[in-house]
Order: C-alpha cells, then sequence, then structure tokens
C-alpha cells in the first residue's frame, strides 16, 4: 500500500501534462522553502491581491525521523508542469465579516507553470493511522527544471526509456537530520507555588503566591530527515544518453 505523508502542509501546485492540476506532495518543501518574496497590490473594492513565489527546486523532501531510511528507492520519473507563483486575493469585508475563517476570505491560485522533471520516491515508516500496525510505504517527489538535465537525457527520463534501475543511478541522495532550537522551563532558575487539584484546576495553597517561570534555548534533534537528491556525475549521464 502506497500512500503519501501530510507531515508539512505547504502550497505547491503540480499540474501534469494534459491533465488537471493536483497537489504536489505536502512533505516535499517547509513552509518557509515555499513562499517569500509576497509583492502586495493596493486594495480595489476592498480586495487585496498578494503574489508570492513558490520554491519548487529546492531537490529536498522532509520525512519522519523514524522513517526506514535504508528502503529508499526511486518509483517514478514525469514530466509534469509546476506552479511558480501563489497569488492570494482577499477580501477586506468579507474578513471583517468572518474573522478567523479565511477561508471566507482569501481565494488562491496558483500560476506561472513551467516543465519540470518529478522524481518521486518510496520509503517504508511506521505508520501513522490508528486503524493500522507495522511499517507501510510512504512517498516524496523532488523535481528538477528541464534546463539542469542534458537535453537527450531529459527527454529519455520524461518518455520513461530508461529502466528503473537506470533512472536510480543518474540521481544520487543525501540524508541529514538538523538540531532545532526549543524554548523549554528553566526549573533552575524558576520558582512555583504549592497548591492542588479541584473542580476549577490548579490552586495555589497561599492565593498571594505567583509562579515566576523563565525559558531557556535547547538544541534538540529535528522530527524529520532532511533528503536531498542531486544529479550524478555528468560522465554518468553521458552515458545514460
Amino acid at each position: 500500500m502506497f500512500r503519501t505523508h501530510q507531515f508539512i502542509a505547504v502550497c505547491a501546485a503540480i499540474i501534469a501534462l494534459g491533465t488537471t492540476a493536483s497537489a504536489a506532495a505536502p512533505e516535499t518543501r517547509r513552509k518557509e522553502d515555499v513562499s517569500a518574496a509576497i509583492v502586495s497590490a493596493p486594495a480595489v473594492g476592498g480586495e487585496i491581491v498578494q503574489t508570492s513565489d513558490l520554491h519548487a527546486f529546492t531537490h529536498i523532501a522532509y520525512i519522519p525521523a523514524n522513517a526506514d531510511l535504508s528502503t529508499i528507492r526511486i518509483g517514478t520519473v514525469k514530466m509534469v508542469k509546476i506552479a511558480t507563483k501563489l497569488r492570494s486575493v482577499s477580501n477586506t469585508r468579507d474578513c471583517d465579516d468572518w474573522p478567523g475563517n479565511t477561508a471566507d476570505c482569501i481565494r488562491t491560485r496558483y500560476e506561472s507553470l513551467v516543465p519540470a522533471l518529478r522524481v518521486t520516491y518510496r520509503y517504508k515508516a511506521p505508520s501513522t493511522a490508528t486503524e493500522e500496525s507495522g511499517d507501510v510505504y510512504y512517498t516524496f517527489s523532488v523535481y528538477f527544471r528541464d534546463d539542469e538535465i542534458r537535453p537527450a537525457l531529459f527527454r529519455s527520463l520524461s518518455d520513461g526509456k530508461l529502466r528503473r534501475s537506470a533512472a536510480a543511478e543518474l540521481f544520487e541522495i543525501s540524508t541529514s537530520r538538523p538540531s532545532i532550537q526549543q524554548e523549554v522551563i528553566d526549573e533552575s532558575n524558576s520558582t512555583f507555588c504549592d497548591g492542588y487539584y479541584s473542580d476549577s484546576g490548579w490552586v495555589h495553597t497561599n492565593p498571594t503566591c505567583e509562579d515566576r517561570v523563565t525559558y531557556r534555548q535547547v538544541a534538540s534533534l529535528s522530527p524529520y530527515v532532511s533528503v536531498k537528491v542531486d544529479l550524478a556525475p555528468p560522465s554518468l549521464q553521458a552515458t545514460a544518453d
């Protein structure tokens, strides 16, 4: 059974040639990789237009840290079209009428489609579904511009003329698990009032006592592994042309 992780919600649209739009695998990019250089247009008739860049060609995917990295295998190589910009139109009057419900006041559309080569990989990881147990297969995808690959090789890959094993040799995978900074309670420099639980929650024994809580930054491993997919050296690409 194959399915796609819903770990990191991102804005990316993949439109296959001759088909309608479909969402890119959300684990492919983190939110901070997706939108940048947001350009806003003046409000006209209560509408505000924003255009943001979509960074789809980072060649990096993020998968859960408990995935079995030894099971990563190439799945499909396909020619698609991918959006490079996201256009959002918000109506300030609708947002005022429905505060907190952006679905009623913001409309989004993917724009500036460009050709790309989508390389999809599969891997095993523990199931996230409550009704399932054991390991199941999941997928992630990365995208290459047509000018990143030798023209003859690009045609062979996009036409599906290369065997899966031959295609796999044209890409190199590297993984890393970076550290992230987290804020935790600094217990040695914090003081907590005595108390007890009641029907209304935690109650201080001394009503005038106030907790004094301080925090500190600590480094911990990210819950995700970064998977970077690079093209093999030109010499290997040439042999596959």
